[in-house]
Formats: structure tokens, C-alpha cells, sequence
């Protein structure tokens, strides 16, 4: 299973960001492989924040343009959207503490402990979650 990172969501769909080609090919093939592409909701909604928001880009999606591609995503058979297990409360508070942190990176702490829970890497471009010690796969990268 691999747990996807809000970033990995934007530039798959977003042609105009940094790595579109390259995540948007990553996902087609990631969702049609066996593992499973796990969407948690913290990400869902973080991609509908950003490729909404004007401030971020200067041709945002509509709201109607990213729930279509959201929608897209979640009803392939190759996605599910993870669920916090009982242990999730004891998981992200030792995240948090072994790390030092909180603050900016609570959501990729909650986003690495969805991860430990079920046993799964995350797929992102952000360097930040190797400080929680999960194993992190950036797409287009070996």
C-alpha cells in the first residue's frame, strides 16, 4: 500500500505544476500496478485547497474541475481511502514526540501515521516525513 501525499494529488492533476508529467504518468500506472493507492481525506482536501485557491495558481481548477478529478481518483478500483485504526491516537502522538515536531507537519505526521497503521510507504515529494521514520517513495524516482 501506498499512502499519497497532497502534493503527489496537485501535480498529478495541475498541468501547469513542477512535476505534472511525470506524477501524472506515476499515478496512471501506480493505480492499474497491484499495490494499492491509498487517498487519506487530509489529502483529498488538501488538494481541493490548493488547486482551488487563486493565491496558489493563477488559472485555479473550478470546484467542479477538482471534485471531478478527486472523484476519478476514488472510484478506481486500485484507491481506497485509509481509515485511522484504534492505535492511531498512540501512533501520531509518538510521531509527534519522537520527532520533535508538530506545528506545519501535524498533517504529514497524521499522514505517516496512517501509514505505520497499515504497514505502507507514502508517496511524496516532501523530504519532510523521513523524519518520521516511514519509508517514502517519490514518484518518477527509482
Amino acid at each position: 500500500m501506498l499512502v499519497v501525499d497532497t502534493n503527489v494529488l496537485v501535480y498529478a492533476a495541475h498541468v501547469g505544476s513542477a512535476h505534472h508529467a511525470v506524477t501524472a504518468r506515476w499515478l496512471e500506472d501506480t493505480v492499474k500496478g497491484p499495490q494499492v493507492l491509498a487517498v487519506p481525506w487530509v489529502a483529498a482536501l488538501g488538494f481541493l485547497r490548493i488547486t482551488t485557491n487563486p493565491r496558489v495558481f493563477a488559472e485555479p481548477f473550478t470546484t467542479d474541475e477538482a471534485l471531478t478529478a478527486l472523484d476519478a481518483w476514488l472510484a478506481h478500483p486500485g484507491v481506497t481511502v485509509p481509515q485511522p485504526t484504534t492505535r492511531h491516537p498512540q501512533v501520531l502522538a509518538g510521531l509527534l514526540r519522537e520527532s520533535g515536531t508538530a506545528g506545519n507537519l501535524t498533517t504529514d505526521a497524521h499522514i505517516a501515521a496512517l501509514a505505520v497503521e497499515h504497514g505502507a510507504e507514502v508517496a511524496t515529494f516532501d523530504r519532510d516525513f523521513a523524519r518520521f521514520g516511514v519509508r517514502v517513495v517519490v514518484p518518477g524516482e527509482g
